[in-house]
């Protein structure tokens, strides 16, 4: 039986669907007025709230409980704590100024690098070679390696000291270098070395520097304040770490206003890299190779030109007949042109002295010197050290005599070093040196910008 309630809503409920059913249209618009009057309210409801800032204000608090900041510290005094140090080595190092340096105070490990014959041939003594150690906390050794690159075949030597449960052991692995690339830029306040050091360039850069623009600036006397210069240039890694310079790949160098540009390009063609013949170019294209380089030393200081000159000896005026290079006992002497050892020995007023017979009827000699370093009838390399300086015959100091002689007449060095001839790229590899030579010109601008932001 339905309740009388239920029986009034169903009856409502009909005649509500009889009447949308009859009437549709009025039943929309009663709906939508009902719903505008709503909105409206609502909205005169919100503006009739009071206002945020004048409602009561409560705050509660609660105390939260802390936690045991003593039993965390002790956690963490259980951990074990690894300490890293990294150091290069010395040649007067022992093993324990080496391990006094890298922070690690461990006499077991010191008695172990004085005993052991790899540490003995290959760390201590050995200058120059990058070290790291890993150490406990109490300084304890756990592993020392030092790394280093005795050989230009693109490897590095590891050596490994390591801590294990039956004490340490050495080990030496050989591994492959891998080179990156860095730039750098600087300007000369007095000397190339000077200003490569204040960039922070390697010597075997600033060496390079020097022998690519050997050609077109002297070194010696034609350095200006002011000149600068950007160079690119690999630096071998071993596990990350910066072993040596590599080779410059592309520099430029500002002498007297006037810029000199050079490109390492090695031609396209075997699968082997150090089969390829390469070089560096002006960024035109023209071979920086000349016949001859302009010094038979990288670096030092003439003395004494190709002129008439009071002889310092015979006390008597006489044309000195080549150029005088002044520099330390040992210095190394190289021959400025491919060609043949024609005489290697004493001669009269020459001391120690080496004659090499190149192309085109062309000798130079090298005298003075303190060691001979080739033989009669060897064949040399532009570059090769054929001698070092010395004092022997008549001399009043160290330094090298150096002469060129063309079908035996006496030539002045510096006349033949300027008149050095290049020669250009094959058309063949045009292209492929005209995209490496634009990319040079991208680099060196980079690295030309960050001298002036230093400067800034």
């Amino acid at each position: 039986m339905k309740s009388a309630i239920e029986r009034t809503a169903e009856e409502l409920l009909a005649r509500a669907r009889a009447l949308a059913a009859h009437h549709p249209k009025r039943i929309l618009a009663a709906v939508a007025a009902l719903l505008l009057t709503g909105t409206g309210f609502t909205y005169a409801v919100a503006n009739l709230a009071p206002d945020a800032s004048s409602l009561p204000v409560r705050n509660i608090t609660e105390a939260l409980p802390l936690p045991d900041l003593g039993q965390q510290a002790a956690a963490l005094d259980t951990l074990p704590l690894t300490l890293y140090r990294s150091e290069v080595t010395r040649s007067t190092d022992t093993a324990e100024t080496l391990l006094r340096r890298l922070g690690v105070f461990d006499p077991q490990a010191a008695a172990f690098l004085r005993a052991n014959p790899v540490v003995q041939k290959n760390l201590l003594g050995r200058a120059g070679r990058a070290v790291t150690a890993e150490a406990q906390g109490n300084n304890a050794l756990l592993k020392l390696q030092a790394r280093w690159s005795p050989d230009d075949d693109g490897t590095f030597k590891r050596l490994t000291v390591e801590k294990s449960a039956d004490g340490f052991a050495a080990r030496i692995d050989t591994l492959p270098l891998v080179a990156t690339t860095r730039m750098a830029s600087g300007s000369i306040t007095s000397t190339l070395f000077a200003a490569t050091d204040e960039a922070r360039i390697p010597d075997s850069v600033a060496t390079q520097l020097a022998e690519i623009f050997s050609g077109d600036i002297d070194f010696h006397r034609s350095l200006r304040k002011g000149d600068r210069f950007s160079v690119v240039y690999e630096t071998l890694e071993g596990d990350g770490e910066p072993l040596r310079a590599g080779r410059v790949l592309s520099t430029e160098f500002v002498n007297a206003g006037k810029s000199h540009q050079a490109l390492w390009f090695q031609e396209p063609g075997s699968a082997n890299a150090s089969a390829r013949k390469g070089g560096y170019y002006t960024l035109a294209g023209e071979s920086l190779k000349r016949a001859f380089l302009a010094s038979p030393m990288e670096f030092s200081r003439i003395t004494s030109g190709f002129k008439m000159r009071f002889h310092p000896i015979l006390q008597t005026w006489r044309a000195h007949l080549g150029v005088d290079y002044a520099a330390p006992t040992g210095t190394p002497v190289r021959s400025v042109g491919d060609g043949v050892v024609e005489f290697a020995g004493r001669q009269n007023g020459f001391g120690n002295v080496v004659k090499i017979r190149h192309q085109g009827q062309t000798s130079t000699v090298y005298a003075h010197l303190s060691k001979i370093l080739v033989r009669v009838g060897q064949s040399v390399a532009q570059g090769q050290n054929v001698g070092q300086v010395g004092t022997t015959g008549m001399s009043t100091g160290p330094h090298l005599h150096f002469e060129y002689r063309v079908n035996g007449q006496y030539r002045d060095p510096q006349a033949v070093a300027r008149r050095n001839e290049t020669v250009p790229l094959s058309a063949a590899v045009k292209p492929q040196f005209d995209k490496a030579a634009q990319q040079a010109r991208e680099t060196l601008a980079a690295a030309s910008q960050m001298q002036f932001s230093r400067v800034e």
